[in-house]
């Protein structure tokens, strides 16, 4: 999402949605890694708390604050360059608003729903870009998985559950009670 399709580089500032995910927590790290400022969004001051821990520059609790406002705020109005959208229907319109000129938004899910509104002035009138990614090639994975090897990047796993406990699996997930990633063992 931010290397090949966005094209994120150093110094750049990047939105991302819902830093507790498995999509957000590996987001942060990629674009600190890449040298680009981090804007992250979550509902909790734990969530907020733990994106601040994988490097997140900037945390946003978008239940207490328009995090499009926020995202202006702190740009002098400017906006960011890429938004890692994978939420959706919630957060699409406000996403879209958060980019400055010639800005990015990748998206690889709708959690949310699949539904999203698009002013169109905002697309050509700014010159952004609407960028969809879904999974990616092998070499990618190849080369990302240097960064894991060397400790530059790390899952992040909230919990390891028995497959006899998938329900209650589900249920944090369901809840959105859990940063990272929900692992179950055979």
């Amino acid at each position: 999402m931010l290397v090949t399709r966005a094209k994120l580089r150093a110094g750049e500032t990047v939105l991302v949605h819902a830093a507790g995910s498995g999509v957000g927590s590996a987001a942060i790290q990629i674009a600190k890694l890449l040298q680009a400022r981090v804007f992250a969004t979550a509902s909790t001051g734990e969530e907020l708390a733990q994106a601040r821990e994988l490097g997140a520059d900037e945390i946003i609790n978008y239940t207490e604050q328009n995090f499009a406002a926020e995202v202006r705020r702190l740009t002098s109005k400017r906006g960011v360059d890429v938004v890692v959208e994978n939420t959706g229907t919630a957060t699409w319109e406000k996403s879209i608003l958060s980019l400055g000129a010639n800005g990015r938004v990748v998206t690889c899910g709708a959690t949310t729903g699949y539904q999203a509104q698009l002013d169109l002035r905002h697309l050509f009138a700014r010159h952004l870009n609407v960028l969809g990614s879904y999974m990616g090639a092998k070499h990618e994975l190849l080369e990302v998985l240097k960064f894991f090897a060397s400790g530059q990047l790390r899952a992040v796993i909230d919990r390891v559950l028995p497959l006899s406990e998938a329900a209650t699996a589900h249920q944090a997930l369901e809840n959105r009670g859990q940063f990272g990633k929900v692992v179950l063992t055979p």
